[in-house]
């Protein structure tokens, strides 16, 4: 019967007995502890700061916080085993768009997506986006970022979208101890009202900013804004809150987290504020 079997299943009579030796139960036994002590370390990575990780997430964390050195491919695995599962952000393809009046201004494409340019502070990206929170509420978050070191610089939040959305952020940029000026630099942002409103426009020159639009209904030219607010969505606590002020708490721990403890592949492995420091340091 075992020389059937083995040959229907197609391995050798050998390896069926070898498979279930005293011996081998031995290795896997010793195999499955070892899994299990990785699973529990990779388990403290995923859940650092409350926040849900990927693989790649995981294993600058480990690095990061807890000195520990596990390659990608072995995070994978163990991940897999035991159903360790990081939210996959799904592509929205939702784009607002909101027209211009005559008294608003368009104004030229500056950045031509140069995210890139490793001086922190030249170029800002900036957007608006909504939150879905508890029963059917909504609110508007309006935030800052400096597209080089990927830090968040300012937002504000608000459960209307009035025009001081945008300009109230800029005031909060303006109050950031750590935001400095350097020369050319920029804010851009796609052709919202916000930001062809002179009142925006103002403020903007106000901070010595150039102004700089994305083209009409190209997303990709603000890309990787929506990248920040696809992860905030993913990785935040936003459904669960109930009222404006949890909501409110809730993001303001999320950028202390995105800044200070959220490593990112694309910045050598640093978190936001790491990576800005270490520029400098190299200016």
């Amino acid at each position: 019967m075992v020389s059937y079997l083995c040959d229907v299943a197609g391995v050798s009579r050998s390896g069926y007995y070898n498979y279930f030796s005293e011996r081998s139960q031995k290795v896997r036994e010793e195999k499955e502890a070892k899994d299990e002590k990785v699973k529990e370390i990779i388990l403290k990575a995923f859940h650092y700061k409350r926040r849900k990780k990927g693989a790649r997430q995981i294993k600058m964390t480990l690095a990061g916080q807890f000195n520990v050195k596990f390659n990608l491919k072995r995070i994978r695995r163990i991940m897999k085993k035991y159903g360790i599962i990081c939210p996959i952000r799904k592509a929205n393809p939702y784009r607002r768009m909101m027209k211009a009046t005559q008294e608003h201004r368009v104004v030229t494409n500056l950045l031509n997506r140069e995210f890139k340019q490793e001086i922190p502070y030249k170029v800002l990206l900036t957007d608006i986006t909504y939150l879905f929170y508890g029963e059917g509420r909504r609110a508007y978050l309006s935030a800052i970022k400096d597209s080089s070191t990927g830090e968040l610089l300012a937002y504000n939040i608000s459960e209307r979208m009035t025009i001081d959305l945008a300009t109230d952020t800029l005031k909060k940029l303006k109050k950031n101890k750590h935001f400095k000026k350097v020369k050319d630099a920029l804010i851009h942002s796609d052709q919202g009202v916000h930001y062809t409103y002179p009142e925006f426009q103002k403020s903007v020159k106000k901070l010595r900013l150039r102004q700089s639009m994305s083209r009409r209904g190209n997303c990709w030219d603000n890309a990787p804004m929506e990248s920040f607010f696809g992860h905030l969505k993913d990785e935040a606590s936003i459904k669960e809150c109930t009222t404006l002020e949890e909501l409110k708490r809730e993001i303001k721990q999320y950028m202390m987290y995105y800044n200070h403890y959220r490593y990112q592949w694309n910045l050598k492995k640093m978190t936001p504020v790491q990576y800005r420091d270490h520029l400098l340091k190299s200016a």
